[in-house]
């Protein structure tokens, strides 16, 4: 027997890990799934201790894009799939992919499905392209379900580009921010030190503040250094836990000047997504629950999953998906229209098109109203620091007119 480290997803759309023992691979996925469980991750214990994860380069959304172009080329060329395994391998440059690949054309090899074989890198092949794949097997339209695939990554990873280039400005401005603060702090407050001494009079509080602050980093900026970090560790911990995760989920949806940029960009998602699923075949049911885990928003993903719930009981997609109240008032009613002509799909990649150029807006708002702020902040940094080292020299020349 053997033991395997596994990630799942419970009925109730709550994540769940531990460990397992099985004969191999393929019998601990079938316990898995005999408990309910949606597996997203399943390593071998002796192999999670030996190549931490740390160590393992990420497989981007850039990255899946262009493996699944290349084999819809190579499979419409009437290469087998196990050829095209092979000569994938060879050619990627990732090689967190490559070794994936090559372990999927082991697996294939002895008889297994592609599908099974991405599910044993369930870190590297995302759920909706396992499932994309299993479908596309049992229709017969392999390079079909790809080529939906290579569409859908290339959208997906350009909506994230949109999404840190949005976040890129207001992140260079704050660290400039606060690189000038600790070069003032560091070079010039020091040589207004003595200066200060020499008046001999009672200095201003914003000037004392500054001058004690800036020998504390002179002379223990390591301590200063550890607070950051714990600053940091404790963030993410608490972003960690499932009380700090709904914490940032709702103060990203309801934080001003960014909540239009989260609610548009996880609406576009949920349409592409969707659409891309049921394009392929798979039930609406699945497709509900493989958007729901892609979502990065604890609201919108434990919504997904309440929305699945109503659905199998029987009510209409468009009814809970209103009920969660943060989708957009356009996409329920795109949703229902589609439900009423029985073309859903069709329409939710016309709601993801609209959510894309939205998110254009939305990004190009955002820089826009980032600006200004950005400009006040460092403003107040500045006119404070001015007012902490000139202060005093105005308040001297002051007295001195006043003699």
């Amino acid at each position: 027997m053997a033991q395997f480290n596994y990630k799942a997803i419970d009925r109730n759309g709550k994540p769940k890990k531990g460990t397992i023992d099985a004969a191999d691979r393929d019998k601990a996925m079938e316990k898995l799934k005999n408990e309910g469980l949606s597996m997203t991750e399943l390593k071998d214990a002796g192999e999670s201790r030996s190549t931490p994860g740390i160590l393992k380069k990420k497989v981007k959304s850039r990255d899946l894009s262009i493996l699944c172009k290349q084999m819809v080329s190579i499979l419409n060329a009437g290469v087998t799939v196990i050829t095209a395994l092979d000569m994938l391998s060879e050619q990627l440059d990732n090689k967190t992919l490559q070794t994936a690949l090559i372990e999927s054309k082991t697996y294939v090899e002895k008889g297994g499905s592609l599908s099974d074989s991405f599910r044993l890198n369930p870190n590297v092949f995302p759920p909706i392209m396992i499932n994309m794949v299993a479908a596309g097997e049992a229709s017969g339209n392999l390079e079909t379900s790809f080529d939906r695939l290579s569409t859908h990554f290339e959208k997906d990873d350009a909506l994230k580009g949109k999404i840190k280039g949005a976040m890129t400005y207001p992140i260079i401005v704050m660290v400039v921010a606060v690189a000038v603060v600790i070069l003032v702090m560091v070079a010039v407050i020091p040589s207004f030190t003595e200066m200060f001494d020499d008046m001999g009079v009672q200095l201003p509080l914003a000037t004392r503040i500054m001058v004690s602050a800036s020998k504390f980093v002179k002379s223990k900026w390591y301590i200063l250094l550890g607070i950051i970090f714990l600053i940091v560790v404790a963030v993410r911990a608490f972003k960690a836990s499932p009380a700090g995760d709904m914490f940032f989920s709702k103060l990203a949806i309801n934080m001003p000047v960014f909540s239009d940029l989260t609610i548009k960009s996880n609406s576009a998602r949920f349409a592409r997504t969707l659409s891309t699923l049921m394009a392929a075949g798979i039930p609406m049911l699945d497709a509900i629950e493989q958007v729901a885990k892609m979502m990065n928003n604890r609201i919108f993903r434990e919504g997904l999953m309440n929305t699945k719930t109503q659905v199998a009981k029987g009510l209409p997609l468009s009814k809970p998906l209103k009920d969660m109240e943060v989708f957009p008032t356009m996409l329920v009613q795109m949703v229902k229209i589609g439900e009423e002509t029985g073309n859903i799909e069709d329409m939710m990649e016309k709601v993801a098109d609209l959510y894309d150029r939205e998110v254009d807006l939305a990004t190009e708002s955002l820089t826009a109203a980032m600006e200004p702020i950005t400009m006040v902040i460092m403003a107040g940094i500045v006119g404070m620091i001015v007012a902490a080292v000139y202060g005093p020299i105005l308040s001297m020349y002051s007295g001195l007119d006043n003699m």
